[in-house]
């Protein structure tokens, strides 16, 4: 008997577990994708690797499309699973088998898509670029690029613009490659493999400091990014992150976000850009083990470190300011006796007491403000001084900012060079502006280590094979 009520257990189960999916649709239909994702408690993203829309840092997993999606999977209740794909066709045929629930990584909604999937909308504008070796003649127009080899991410929607461009100019001869991320393109037009590649406008913003021999000559298009989902009878999940992206961008949480990721990158210097290359080559692997020891015990990651380290003196132990600092990390005397530095150009002891000094800060700060805004904020105090940074944060609350965000508290920082602000506050005039600048120009060159420690700039082997 016993036996016989298990076997009726185990034929009930399933049949309970539908029963009850069909009644959180109030209709006694399938359970759809919102259904789905409630029953598993998480959402599953597919995306790919990228400085625009998903990586890791120091912190962890990060990115524009990734911190969007994570709040959307917040506000529905559910932890975010990521599966990283390899390339564009990777993550449609994802979507379209359903294994994932959503796709956000930057995409654009092009006609070929739209056919296919169910995309939500625009949260971001962006222009496809066609980018040049500087040096050489700059086309103006499409006709130009007639004869001349052009290479693409396949299954993109630069690929897709390029395919439809051809009816009207039919002699572009346009290469296709799969998997072929922004820094690889560009590093085959950078050493003469291709004449062209086409780039967003946002990625040829991050990456444009990597290859400054590289610029744009003209814009072929616009288009607008969104999220794309697999067509379903039932689109509840689509509807739920139309409104929330919706809801992002009237709030003005989706322009914080573009401010985030991408303001610090909105100033591009060829001959800067140019010599942190070639400083990054030369001069950085001498250091390298001393920013991978002092990274060890103080728990920052070494590349923010040697990006502070190049803000302050190009990675030059002998750097010498006018005011008397010096060394690579440009130590004050009073600063080296604190952190005991004996030798201030030693650069052994110099990144050591820097990071010492930098950590120091960063534990004084609020231990309620999250990443990545506290270590931004240190970096602040590590600049101006931790009782000017504080001065801010005050006149952040009382202007009705969040003083536990660095985007809020950088403005107040502009403000204490101000008579009518300083005076308010208990520490005094600061050269707040110098340190906005200061922790911009670190987040730009941090942002470049990382992605050109986790990248080598070349394209590979496989995709070289493509072109001949």
């Amino acid at each position: 008997m016993n036996m016989v009520f298990a076997q009726l257990k185990s034929l009930l189960v399933p049949v309970v577990a539908l029963t009850a999916l069909a009644v959180m649709t109030g209709s006694g239909s399938p359970p759809d994708a919102l259904d789905r994702v409630h029953s598993r408690g998480e959402l599953v993203l597919a995306t790919t690797l990228s400085p625009t829309t998903y990586y890791h840092n120091q912190h962890g997993p990060t990115g524009m499309d990734y911190e969007l999606v994570r709040g959307f999977a917040e506000e529905l209740g559910l932890e975010l699973k990521v599966i990283e794909a390899q390339d564009l066709g990777e993550l449609f045929s994802l979507l379209e088998a359903g294994s994932v629930d959503i796709a956000a990584a930057g995409l654009s909604i092009t006609p070929d898509r739209a056919r296919h999937f169910d995309f939500t909308t625009s949260y971001q504008s962006i222009q496809h670029k066609i980018i040049y070796r500087r040096g050489e003649t700059r086309p103006r127009q499409l006709s130009e690029l007639a004869g001349k080899r052009i290479v693409v991410e396949a299954d993109s929607a630069n690929a897709e613009l390029l395919r439809h461009l051809q009816e009207d100019v039919p002699f572009l001869d346009v290469t296709e490659l799969p998997g072929a991320g922004v820094e690889a393109l560009m590093a085959l037009v950078r050493s003469g493999r291709a004449d062209y590649t086409l780039v967003d406008s946002n990625r040829f913003a991050l990456h444009r400091t990597l290859f400054p021999d590289l610029d744009a000559a003209f814009d072929a298009e616009a288009s607008s990014m969104g999220w794309f989902f697999r067509p379903e009878p039932n689109r509840r999940l689509h509807h739920a992150a139309q409104r929330y992206l919706t809801r992002m961008k009237l709030s003005g949480e989706v322009a914080k976000l573009e401010r985030r990721f991408f303001r610090h990158h909105d100033r591009f210097d060829l001959y800067a850009a140019r010599s942190f290359i070639r400083h990054r080559d030369q001069r950085l692997p001498q250091y390298q083990d001393d920013f991978h020891t002092a990274a060890a015990s103080t728990g920052f990651d070494w590349r923010l470190l040697a990006a502070v380290a190049y803000q302050e003196s190009m990675w030059d132990a002998g750097a010498v300011s006018p005011t008397g600092v010096r060394g690579l990390m440009m130590l004050t005397q009073q600063t080296a006796r604190e952190m005991g530095v004996a030798n201030r150009e030693d650069p052994r002891q110099s990144i050591a007491a820097g990071a010492a000094y930098l950590r120091k800060m960063h534990d004084r700060i609020n231990e309620d403000i999250p990443e990545p805004d506290r270590t931004w904020m240190a970096l602040a105090a590590y600049n101006v001084g931790i009782g000017h940074l504080e001065d801010a944060r005050q006149l952040t609350a009382r202007g009705g900012g969040d003083p536990n965000r660095w985007q809020d508290v950088r403005q107040r920082l502009l403000l204490l060079s101000r008579p009518d602000y300083y005076r308010q506050t208990r520490h005094g005039f600061a050269s707040g502006g110098q340190a906005v600048v200061y922790v911009r120009e670190i987040q730009n060159y941090y942002d470049r280590l990382v992605w050109l420690d986790q990248h080598n700039g070349e394209p590979a082997p496989t995709l070289l094979a493509m072109l001949h």
